[in-house]
């Protein structure tokens, strides 16, 4: 079936439900609480329709002789009826749409509820189900909403295969009952005026992922245990996928392979869903897998390594919780996160805390096997370029990058995803590269090969069809240099970052024009007179700092009074253009009035040297005390120095900064070292200009076209 048919089958699906909602739940719920029921409903649907077929042989069983002393019923029973839940009570939904009355329907539904095994009740709570079951009921919509579902219209039973995997009968699997959850979700969303959230991933994506997570290492593929992870499971469908995907490789090449699926998924409703269909396929051991909570904080995984792992994390998510979780702002030593690199035993790779999306890579790097792992996952634009030099999101790509984990970044086209319409970017990681690639990184620019669908699901208006993703392939096998494939050493992507400053000069000037000025100042102050009380305001209104310590020193009216004698002293015509030498002379001549603690500082903090000193390019360059040179903070400038400048920093120091600045120095100390990837650099395409003949001739096009309308809008205003 193609995925125009799937789409077609999932679409007529959601209306049916989605009507479902409108005639039962309209008058009782607003309509974004339609989930509540909504969800867990389709889940039991999909579970009742598995053990509809097995419900006589179950029961038959129970009441046999052979499991009346037993304690744990259910796992006997799934074991007869070979599948990883079952449900003992003796309803199934078709059976609840013939109770006699509300009452006994309550009683028989929650009985049919309670009758499932343990691990269908986890499913269960996590939706929180119980709790609408008395709304439903006092409402009076229960036995409506039960006899809707029960209805054969809503066809959810799983696909049947024999056992050389070919199809027997037609069903859903679970991505695409993955897909029809996730617009049933967005539709709940968008109701109640919400984003959408998470993005669950097309299957058509799930294929290139899978692909490019298997593929280039087919001819290794051995009779093996191998293990798949995804720590942003969502419904689970990308490890379902990518696991038939491998069973295919490995059964073309004579390989008998065993496959266990592990993730982690942190919304209660998207975990249910993804155990539920993990039971449906028979997978108890799998279903044990998934762990509920968030990965970031409470890695379910943890000390765990697998062969590959395929992601999708949340995008421009906030993880602030985790970060709460995890320590708090400053204290975070996850080893995932804070490693030992590059020389700092404490290298942070954690981004803005409004998004957490590269902590998900950086869990997967922390679960690569030493022997070989290989990550693929989508990520949108921000993990390949935002984040200054030294900032947590380009430590995260220095680290990947020089580590020589990332094979290939792939662009894959816009409006592709269901809940958002923005650019998106696979990542595709190895810690065993190919020769050819070691020290290389692949860019391939696919955001061009996209398919129109033939009706949109969500804001996915095409898709990556067989086509679309072989070429794909091809240009990531191939390996080399075209208008859609770029090949890079790993250094082209590094920079260093470093700020140069400029010294700080200063001249004073103290002609008769300045003193007049400071006269007046204090004498609008009164600093040589005792008897008056300074005010703030005043002060500030004079242009003097306004704060507890210029107050202090401008209230000591012996020094005011001897910075005034000494400022006289000093008057002169011509600047004194060395700043140092004049300071220095300044306080020699202050020390003749034998006050303590008075010197040129004291202008300084009572701001009383913005009358008389100033920058000046010309002046002699101001130094400390040890003869150390000040610099000026406001000539602090940044220089971007490419890792592939030849030279490196000295040499561009050389070349393209002090021709045109002779007294800048570069300040060692605060050198950092940055990555960034850059798509638009690599595969602009210049728009043609137009030539000036084309332009010329649309011109007098125009000119044509609007003669004699002058001369109507003039007539219209007579």
């Amino acid at each position: 079936m193609d995925n125009n048919s799937i789409n077609d089958k999932i679409n007529s699906l959601i209306s049916f439900i989605w009507s479902v909602a409108d005639d039962c739940l309209r008058d009782v719920y607003v309509r974004g609480k339609y989930r509540d029921v909504i969800l867990p409903m389709t889940v039991i649907k999909r579970l009742d329709s598995v053990l509809s077929p097995k419900k006589k042989q179950a029961l038959e069983f129970m009441e046999s002789d052979v499991i009346k002393d037993l304690d744990d019923k259910h796992s006997h029973i799934n074991r007869r009826i070979g599948e990883a839940f079952c449900n003992i009570s003796k309803f199934n939904l078709l059976d609840l749409t013939s109770s006699t009355n509300r009452q006994a329907l309550k009683e028989n539904f929650i009985n049919y509820l309670d009758g499932f095994s343990p691990n269908i009740q986890d499913i269960l709570n996590k939706f929180k189900f119980r709790n609408q079951i008395d709304t439903m009921d006092e409402a009076g919509i229960l036995g409506s909403v039960i006899e809707k579902f029960a209805n054969s219209k809503i066809n959810l039973n799983p696909p049947v295969y024999d056992e050389n995997g070919n199809l027997i009968k037609d069903g859903l699997d679970n991505h695409s009952m993955g897909t029809l959850f996730e617009e049933l979700i967005r539709r709940f969303n968008e109701e109640n005026n919400e984003e959408a959230g998470e993005h669950f991933t097309p299957r058509d994506i799930v294929e290139l992922m899978s692909d490019l997570a298997f593929l280039p290492i087919e001819n290794e593929i051995k009779d093996s245990l191998y293990t798949i992870y995804d720590g942003a499971a969502g419904t689970f469908g990308m490890c379902t996928v990518a696991e038939e995907k491998l069973l295919k490789i490995a059964q073309k090449n004579n390989k008998k392979v065993t496959v266990s699926l592990h993730g982690q998924e942190i919304n209660p409703e998207t975990y249910a869903i993804a155990k539920s269909d993990i039971l449906i396929q028979g997978k108890g051991k799998d279903s044990e897998n998934i762990v509920y909570g968030s990965t970031l904080s409470m890695d379910g995984h943890s000390g765990k390594t697998f062969n590959f792992m395929l992601s999708n994390p949340p995008y421009g998510k906030t993880w602030k919780n985790d970060e709460d979780r995890l320590g708090g702002k400053g204290e975070i030593l996850d080893p995932r996160f804070v490693i030992n690199f590059a020389g700092n035993p404490e290298f942070k790779m954690l981004p803005k805390i409004s998004d957490g999306q590269l902590l998900f890579l950086l869990n997967n790097i922390s679960k690569m096997k030493p022997s070989g792992s290989r990550i693929v996952e989508v990520h949108n634009g921000s993990s390949i370029f935002t984040g200054d030099a030294g900032s947590g999101e380009s430590n995260a790509r220095r680290y990947m990058i020089e580590s020589d984990l990332v094979e290939a970044i792939i662009a894959i086209p816009e409006n592709i995803f269901y809940n958002t319409g923005i650019g998106t970017f696979i990542w595709v990681l190895s810690n065993k590269k190919e020769e050819k690639r070691k020290g290389k990184i692949q860019l391939i620019d696919a955001t061009g090969f996209g398919t129109p669908l033939r009706k949109n699901l969500g804001k996915k208006n095409c898709e990556l069809n067989a086509v679309n993703r072989e070429a794909i392939l091809k240009l990531y096998f191939d390996f080399e240099d075209n208008e859609q494939s770029k090949i890079f050493n790993n250094a082209d992507f590094g920079y260093w970052k470093i700020l140069v400053q400029r010294p700080l000069r200063k001249k004073v000037i103290l002609n008769n024009d300045t003193m007049k000025k400071i006269k007046q100042l204090y004498d609008s102050l009164g600093l040589l007179n005792e008897n008056i009380e300074l005010n703030a305001k005043e002060v500030e209104r004079a242009g003097l700092k306004n704060s507890s310590t210029s107050l202090k020193e401008l209230k000591k009216r012996e020094s005011i009074k001897a910075l005034f004698d000494v400022l006289k002293k000093f008057e002169s015509e011509t600047p004194y253009m060395d700043f140092v030498k004049f300071e220095k002379e300044f306080n020699s001549e202050l020390k003749k009035h034998e006050i303590k603690g008075v010197a040129f500082k004291v202008c300084e903090k009572i701001g009383l040297d913005v009358f008389f000193v100033f920058k000046d390019e010309k002046a002699e360059i101001v130094k400390d005390s040890k003869g150390n040179i000040v610099f000026d903070s406001e000539l602090n400038d940044t220089e971007i120095i490419p890792f592939n400048y030849e030279g490196g920093i000295d040499e561009y120091f050389k070349n393209e900064v002090l021709p045109f600045v002779p007294d800048v120095y570069i300040n060692e100390n605060e050198t950092k070292i940055g990555y960034e990837i850059s798509f638009t650099k690599h595969f602009y395409k210049p728009k043609k200009l137009r030539s000036v003949e084309e332009i010329v001739k649309d011109l007098r096009k125009l000119e044509k076209e609007s003669e004699g309308l002058l001369e109507s809008i003039l007539e219209g205003l007579n």
